[in-house]
C-alpha cells in the first residue's frame, strides 16, 4: 500500500511538472505581439505597433529582442506625446520610436550584461550599461528579463527611449563646434545630401581642426570656382551607411563617397584615421553617425600634405568589436601619413 502510495504520488508529480512544462511551452509558442497583449500591461504598446502597422512584422519569424515599455513608461512621457505620435500623419516618426525599442536577434540578460551597445532595427545604436544588478538601455532601467516568445524576447523598461530626431547637419550644429565643416558643405551645395534619406557616416573636423590647414588653403577652398575641389574634400570624410567606431576598426579601410579610401591604423592602442585622431565617436543623428576628428583630410598625395598634424594627446573611448565593451585608449600626435 506505501508503495501504491509512493508511485501515485510520484506519478502525480511527473503529471504536474509535465502540465508545467507544457504551460510554459504555450507561453513560448506565442508570438512578440500576442505576449504583449496578454500581459495586460502594454496596452499603449501595442496600440502603437498597430497604428505604426508594425503588428505583422513582430509577428514574423524573428527573431527580435524586443526592450518593451510598459504602460505607466507611457504615461511618464510628455502630455500629448503619444497622442501626437498616434497621428497618422506621424507615422514614420513613430515607426522610428518603435524600431529604436527592437534588436535584431535574440539577446537573453546574460547577453544584454555583456554589451555596451546595440544597433536597433531603428538603424540608430542603443547604449546598455550595468550598474550592479541594474541594467540601463539608454536612460531606462530594465525591471523585468526574459519573457520568451516564439519569435524572440522581451525585455521590459520602465521609460520609453527616443531615437535622435536631428539629421546629421542639425546635430552638428547643435554640437556648436563645427561651424567652418557646415558652412564648407554649405558653399559645396552638399546640406542636402547630408540631410537626406540615405545613411551616412561623417569623420568630422572641428573648427579647431579647420584652423589648423595651411594659410590660404580653406580660403582658396570657398572660393565659388573652386566649388568642386571643396565637394571632393568634404566627399573625402564621408562613408555610405552607418559605421560605428567598432566597425571602423575592425574594417580597417573604408571607402568614401569621394571614391578614395580611409586607412584606420592601430598601433600600441592609438587609433587614427588617415593621420587624424579621433576625438569622439558614435554621434548618432537620424540619418546617420558623425566621428569628431582633429584634423582635415585632404584627398592627395602624402608628399601634398594630405593630412595636417593632429592636436595633442587625447583618451578616447570605443567600442571593441570582439568583445563589445568599451576600451580607452590615447591618441598621439602623429604628423601626415
Amino acid at each position: 500500500m506505501f508503495r501504491k502510495l509512493m508511485f501515485g504520488a510520484a506519478a502525480m508529480s511527473a503529471l504536474l511538472m509535465t502540465q508545467a512544462a507544457a504551460r510554459t511551452q504555450a507561453a513560448e509558442a506565442k508570438d512578440i505581439v500576442t505576449t504583449a497583449v496578454n500581459a495586460g500591461s502594454f496596452k499603449t504598446l501595442a496600440t502603437a505597433l498597430k497604428a505604426a502597422g508594425l503588428v505583422e512584422t513582430l509577428q514574423g519569424k524573428g527573431p527580435f529582442t524586443v526592450f518593451a515599455p510598459s504602460d505607466a513608461a507611457f504615461a511618464s512621457l510628455p502630455a500629448g506625446t503619444v497622442e501626437k505620435l498616434l497621428q497618422p500623419e506621424n507615422k514614420q516618426q513613430l515607426v522610428a520610436v518603435l524600431a529604436y525599442h527592437v534588436v535584431p536577434g535574440k539577446v537573453m540578460a546574460a547577453d544584454v550584461t555583456q554589451l555596451t551597445g546595440a544597433a536597433t532595427v531603428n538603424g540608430q545604436r542603443i547604449d546598455i550599461k550595468v550598474d550592479g544588478s541594474t541594467v540601463f538601455v539608454d536612460q531606462a532601467k530594465v525591471v523585468a528579463a526574459d519573457i520568451a516568445c516564439s519569435n524572440g524576447v522581451i525585455h521590459v523598461i520602465d521609460q520609453v527611449i527616443l531615437p535622435s530626431s536631428d539629421d546629421l547637419p542639425t546635430t552638428a550644429l547643435n554640437a556648436g563646434k563645427f561651424g567652418t565643416l557646415l558652412a564648407a558643405a554649405k558653399a559645396a551645395g552638399l546640406v542636402s545630401v547630408l540631410s537626406g534619406d540615405e545613411p551616412l557616416t561623417v569623420f568630422a573636423p572641428t573648427d579647431a581642426a579647420f584652423e589648423k590647414l595651411p594659410d590660404g588653403v580653406l580660403e582658396s577652398l570657398l572660393l565659388p570656382k573652386n566649388k568642386d575641389k571643396l565637394a571632393a574634400v568634404l566627399k573625402y570624410h564621408v562613408v555610405a551607411g552607418r559605421v560605428y567606431s567598432n566597425q571602423v576598426l575592425d574594417q580597417k579601410e573604408l571607402k568614401t563617397v569621394q571614391g578614395g579610401v580611409l586607412t584606420v591604423s592601430v598601433k600600441n592602442g592609438v587609433a587614427t584615421i588617415n593621420g587624424a585622431g579621433l576625438a569622439a565617436t558614435d554621434i548618432d543623428a537620424s540619418n546617420g553617425v558623425i566621428h569628431v576628428i582633429d584634423s582635415v583630410l585632404l584627398p592627395a598625395a602624402p608628399d601634398q600634405g594630405a593630412n595636417i598634424a593632429p592636436a595633442k594627446t587625447q583618451h578616447v573611448s570605443r567600442i571593441c568589436p570582439t568583445t563589445g565593451r568599451v576600451v580607452s585608449y590615447r591618441v598621439l600626435p602623429t604628423r601626415g601619413r
